[in-house]
């Protein structure tokens, strides 16, 4: 196969390195913007600033062309990855509007929104701006650096044509790395959101020191959440219990390599949100996607209060005990039936 990967954060170099070192492996171009640092990659073999340590296969071939150009570099692939930040997938995916080989996106979240509009998941932006486009999403449980170590892993491809399904399986599926397919765009894509946002609040139960208790009620609650919100917004239940609910959602929640985690921990020693973010040096999609979240829950009727507690504590409304203590003084309510309410 030909593959284009578009990004050279973690992530993309990640996959990139992971598929151009297969045993039978595929030809893979990884395309970023920064041509300077493309051409140490290359001349290093290595992506010092996201994958320190990691070393790149020689045989994986890299680009720095111009947007205007991208349709000369994916012309005769057999699938393009979009492998940059939620922020960016509008105008990438505008720019490969007209290409005729599947196209996936691997960021997670929610888009901010735009003119006061409601914050759009990664199907909903490609519905608008690239209609015609044969499209999906690579998710699941995941650290970049360990998929790049070839640890093993598994993966979500979703789509809802079975073409793009079946390429990113042929593409990335490894003796290191299962990729199970969905058709389930709408769940895969919530959970890969909401996740986030729910690993900040775990983190923040980590870093008040509040016990193993507190952060198995705290994840299992958060489910329950990311289930009623997906449900709402059309998608199938049994997604949410699957890699890319219940397992992504664990790992983020409890895996230090999370940045979403680490905010939440930097949040309950007391620095401010600027603080925590800046000490990252990546994105990290959760503090983006929790107001957007809450917001398309609050327009369906549904009910997020630890999404809701997030992004009280994000916008400075509550401490990180106040938090705590809203969450725990709500009124009590039924298990089995408050996950469909």
């Amino acid at each position: 196969m030909k593959i284009i990967v578009l990004g050279a954060g973690a992530w993309g170099t990640a996959l990139a390195a992971s598929t151009s070192g297969q045993v039978q492996a595929h030809a893979v171009t990884l395309w970023a913007r920064d041509a300077a640092q493309l051409g140490l990659m290359q001349a290093q073999h290595e992506n010092i600033r996201y994958l320190p340590g990691v070393r790149l296969p020689l045989e994986l071939a890299f680009s720095s062309a111009p947007l205007t150009e991208l349709d000369a570099l994916t012309a005769d692939a057999d699938l393009v990855v979009v492998a940059t930040p939620m922020a960016a997938l509008r105008p990438m995916l505008a720019v490969l509007a007209s290409c005729t080989a599947p196209v996936a996106w691997v960021c997670k979240g929610f888009e901010a929104p735009i003119a006061g509009d409601i914050g759009l998941l990664g199907h909903e932006i490609q519905a608008l701006v690239a209609p015609d486009l044969k499209a999906g999403v690579l998710s699941g449980p995941s650290f970049a650096v360990e998929v790049a170590r070839g640890q093993p892993t598994a993966l979500v491809a979703a789509s809802a044509h079975e073409s793009v399904r079946q390429a990113l399986v042929d593409a990335f599926h490894s003796p290191t790395l299962r990729v199970y397919a969905n058709d389930d765009i709408v769940g895969v894509e919530v959970g890969g959101a909401v996740k986030n946002v729910l690993a900040i609040a775990t983190g923040l139960c980590d870093g008040l020191g509040l016990g193993l208790n507190a952060r198995a009620a705290l994840i299992t609650r958060g489910l329950a959440e990311m289930t009623r919100l997906g449900l709402a917004l059309g998608a199938q239940a049994t997604t949410f219990m699957g890699l890319s609910g219940l397992g992504d959602l664990v790992l983020t929640a409890t895996g230090d390599l999370s940045r979403n985690r680490q905010v939440g921990l930097a949040l309950a020693q007391g620095q401010t949100l600027a603080q925590a973010t800046a000490k990252l040096g990546h994105v990290a999609e959760g503090v983006y996607s929790a107001r957007t979240a809450v917001q398309r829950a609050t327009y369906l009727g549904v009910d997020m209060p630890v999404a809701q507690a997030v992004v009280a504590l994000l916008d400075g409304l509550l401490t990180p005990q106040q938090a705590v203590a809203d969450l725990m003084g709500r009124e009590p309510t039924v298990e089995q039936a408050d996950v469909a309410s």
